[in-house]
């Protein structure tokens, strides 16, 4: 269960990133922080941030911070992904390359 939270954490601060992202894109359209649509991304980015924050605090009472950190790894994955699918974003093979990398990286820490 310790382990579905810290994934969970991790889904969490992917999105998040990707609501910052979305919120810097309203602000930039609007060209003030002001507009309501780019504070309600950036309030929801932000409570999402402290809600996942609080979550892990509770993840690393449980588990070994060198057991549970090889997961936010997943991050570096989910974010493109979640950038690709809701942002229209394009990366190239090498990319997916670096991605292979990094998810052998997990496992392999994660094992240890």
């Amino acid at each position: 269960m310790v382990y579905a939270i810290a994934v969970l954490c991790v889904f969490g601060i992917a999105a998040g990133q990707i609501m910052f992202k979305l919120s810097a894109s309203a602000m930039q359209r609007a060209g003030t922080l002001f507009d309501l649509k780019t504070i309600l991304i950036l309030g929801s980015a932000f409570a999402l941030y402290g809600f996942t924050t609080l979550a892990w605090v509770w993840v690393l009472q449980k588990i070994e911070l060198g057991k549970a950190y090889p997961l936010m790894a997943m991050a570096f994955i989910l974010v493109p992904i979640g950038s690709y699918f809701i942002l229209g974003e394009r990366f190239q093979t090498q990319y997916f390359i670096g991605v292979l990398f990094i998810i052998v990286g997990i496992v392999l820490a994660i094992r240890s």
